[in-house]
């Protein structure tokens, strides 16, 4: 599916339309110190292994993919609600 790089949107901190850039979201690095990935790995040790099944086939084909919308105004950065899309691509409208 093909998006364009800048939307016209509502800006909901300069209460008007804007024309705003689109970019998507990308989770962060995993931190081993986090405290819910201390507790997994604690789960994990030691005989028994894996605390839940690993899954042999994941039953969705596709991933959701969450928009960024950043207003040039003020710097305001807004979400979208994920869409499942197997591509998505950014072009210049």
């Amino acid at each position: 599916m093909n998006i364009p790089k800048e939307i016209n949107r509502f800006c909901p901190k300069c209460k008007k339309h804007v024309i705003q850039k689109v970019s998507i979201y990308k989770a962060g690095k995993r931190r081993g110190t986090a405290a819910g990935e201390r507790r997994h790995a604690l789960r994990k040790k030691g005989y028994g292994g894996q605390k839940f099944p690993k899954l042999a086939k994941p039953a969705k084909t596709t991933k959701k993919v969450t928009q960024i919308f950043t207003c040039p105004e003020c710097k305001k950065k807004t979400m979208k609600h994920g869409i499942r899309i197997k591509k998505f691509e950014l072009v210049a409208k």
